[in-house]
């Protein structure tokens, strides 16, 4: 397996180089160079595998077997674990036709955990066995912050720098982030929204002399090992709900904001996993509806919601997904990314339209829509969604056909939201990993959305 750029100036890479390299020396994002396509009988056989089995299976098609058996075998088992279920990312029944993923039981209460548990493990691995300096730089917009930095504090060989929009995520978000206190972490707190904080880091990767002389390497989802590593639940659900329901095809309705997460599905139905319907759920922050609905990504205006870890325009992984849309074209992307870039806006003529459409439904959750959602499933399945998992589940209410069988991924636990909760006129009690979070002390800068600014402050972190 190489890996390639979706702008087509970087190929023949192996696994981890790509990993290392993290958003391509073109700018664009590496992709493997052909999906692997798993037959029928391969996936009949894996049913029945635990969790960190498939990982294991899954993995070895794009580790090009560079990292031994018994090494990645002992990564996979120290990334899960960390979590509290034995299952790792159990499915549960919420009613007829419609199930939860819940992928909450890292140990920073989020999805988000699943691949930056093994992500903080493989590059520790890197520091030790190439005895490499790795200075990890990411954005983001609440979740990714706490679990990249619950994977790698305090480990050897490795500094961490996390930018966040300064409160635009939640109290428990940032107390996630800022109450770690091991020195080879630094949060830098934006003024500015999580769109001005992903640019600014992509500008900093772009800048070729300034990522190798920094050691720079990449935990946000434009590295390929965040999608790799999520793909995996996405078996491990069809394969708990077929052997429940018998039903052949099975939907997955899925919160996004980066299309990471959705695209991480996009990819496991291009493997040969029987998915139906991908249905693509955001908030007001809605570019992803409307490019699935009429064909044109164009950023809007930028609002803040009760859903905060999807409160992004300007998706970072909707490049991986126009590759392949474009029939891996990578001129035409290149081309058209450039365009976006001048101009603001791509739009697909009707043909490409079409093929979009083939492979998802969109649906934009309003605020109030969300809240309700929240209060109905407490009353009628006493279950208490977060806010980005009823985004998933009012998706399904519009977008899922009668009898079919659909997957809603549930990304957070509420706890980390109770902004929202409490809006619905809930109370909950909190876990008790989030409840001491409270009485922590906090550490981060304060900063302006400026490029020179932060790159000051990273490069007195690095080489402090």
């Amino acid at each position: 397996m190489d890996y390639i750029s979706t702008r087509g100036k970087v190929g023949n890479i192996g696994f981890i180089d790509a990993f290392m390299m993290g958003l391509g020396n073109d700018g664009g994002l590496l992709v493997p160079s052909a999906i692997p396509v798993i037959s029928a009988e391969t996936l009949q056989q894996w049913e029945k595998l635990s969790y960190q089995e498939l990982v294991m299976a899954i993995f070895s098609y794009y580790t090009n077997g560079e990292i031994p058996e018994e090494d990645l075998k002992q990564m996979v088992e120290a990334s899960y674990s960390t979590f509290r279920h034995e299952e790792v990312t159990p499915v549960r029944k919420l009613h007829e036709g419609t199930y939860l993923l819940e992928l909450f039981h890292g140990p920073t209460f989020a999805f988000k955990d699943i691949a930056l548990q093994f992500m903080g493990q493989l590059y520790s691995y890197v520091a030790t066995k190439y005895n490499k300096k790795i200075h990890i730089l990411g954005a983001t917009s609440g979740d990714t912050g706490a679990s990249a930095i619950e994977g790698v504090r305090g480990k050897d060989g490795i500094k961490i720098c996390i930018l966040h929009p300064h409160g635009k995520v939640s109290k428990v978000q940032e107390l996630q982030m800022t109450t770690v206190q091991d020195d080879n972490v630094l949060n830098l707190s934006v003024d500015g929204n999580f769109d001005d904080c992903q640019r600014m880091i992509k500008e900093l990767f772009a800048d070729l002399d300034f990522k190798a002389a920094n050691h720079l390497a990449a935990i946000n989802s434009i590295n390929f090992v965040r999608i790799m590593a999520q793909t995996v639940y996405y078996f491990y659900a069809y394969f708990r709900v077929k052997q429940e329901t018998s039903a052949e095809r099975i939907n997955f309705s899925v919160p996004t904001g980066n299309f990471g997460d959705i695209f991480a599905g996009y990819l496991a139905k291009r493997m040969g996993l029987p998915i139906g319907k991908l249905i693509l759920a955001t908030n007001e922050n809605n570019i992803l509806e409307r490019f699935v609905q009429e064909g044109v990504y164009m950023p809007g205006e930028f609002c803040s919601t009760y859903s905060p870890s999807m409160d992004i325009q300007v998706a970072s992984n909707f490049e991986r997904y126009l590759y392949y849309v474009l029939d891996e074209d990578a001129a035409q992307v290149g081309k058209l990314m450039e365009q976006f870039k001048t101009e603001g806006e791509i739009a697909l003529p009707p043909e490409l339209l079409t093929k979009v459409q083939a492979d998802f439904s969109a649906h934009g959750v309003m605020g109030q829509e969300c809240l309700d959602t929240i209060s109905d499933y407490k009353t009628k399945a006493d279950y208490l969604l977060d806010p980005h998992s009823a985004c998933g589940v009012a998706a399904v209410e519009k977008c899922a056909g009668a009898g079919e069988v659909t997957v809603s991924l549930a990304t957070a636990h509420p706890a980390k939201f109770d902004e929202a909760i409490r809006l619905c006129g809930i109370e909950q009690q909190f876990p008790e990993q989030i409840a001491i979070l409270f009485n922590k002390q906090q550490r981060q800068k304060r900063i302006d959305a400026d490029l020179s600014a932060v790159a000051d402050e990273l490069v007195k972190f690095y080489n402090a």
